[in-house]
């Protein structure tokens, strides 16, 4: 399993003209299929009477098959969506969304001709799209006293570390999320640091 990949940070968009048929082509920052469903919408309303509107999506990870999604929106079948998924597969992008509003011009392209114009746009943009990396975080939790909090925000920074939740008590109860190659430096640094009087519980199995 990947512990990192790229994602994009914005929208790109990329527009031409194959035998009198207009293409625009867009690809975007997406991480599930309601965000996707109403990015579809404001495209369709942005750009309406088109005849095509053809898709494709991966919400998760570059090595997550599950969560796709892709249409060719009426044309010949293999033509639109399922090519420009592969693009994004070979991008080695995760959360991004691809969509081609085509405006028909009267020509017919064939099958062949299709896959090439719902492609050029696509991978155009995907050069163009900026992206940074995303690292994958685990969930891990910690108790501390209130004069050690000061001291474990620190450290939780140094690592990398995102606290994602804070319960006040007769101790601190800190909940946070950690990417897998910071977790073993941060437990080394709180067993310094600490002198064994903290422990640290991983919340995921990937952290055991």
């Amino acid at each position: 399993m990947i512990e990192s990949y790229y994602v994009p940070i914005e929208e790109v968009r990329f527009e031409e003209e194959i035998k009198q048929s207009r293409f625009i082509s867009f690809v975007f920052p997406v991480n599930n299929a309601d965000d996707f469903s109403q990015k579809l919408a404001d495209i369709r309303k942005s750009w309406p009477n088109a005849c095509h509107y053809c898709y494709a999506a991966r919400f998760g990870a570059p090595d997550n098959d599950v969560l796709i999604k892709s249409s060719d929106d009426g044309e010949p079948a293999g033509s639109a969506g399922r090519p420009m998924l592969a693009l994004l597969s070979g991008s080695q992008l995760g959360e991004v969304g691809t969509i081609v509003v085509r405006y028909y011009g009267g020509t017919k392209l064939g099958v062949g001709g299709l896959v090439r114009a719902y492609t050029a746009g696509v991978r155009q943009c995907l050069l163009d799209v900026p992206k940074r990396e995303k690292q994958l975080r685990y969930p891990a939790s910690l108790n501390c006293a209130y004069n050690e909090l000061n001291d474990i925000d620190y450290l939780l920074n140094k690592f990398d570390a995102v606290i994602i939740d804070k319960q006040f008590g007769a101790t601190i109860e800190l909940t946070f999320e950690i990417s897998l190659s910071q977790w073993p430096l941060l437990m080394a640094a709180v067993v310094s640091q600490f002198q064994g009087r903290l422990r640290l519980i991983a919340l995921s199995p990937r952290l055991q």
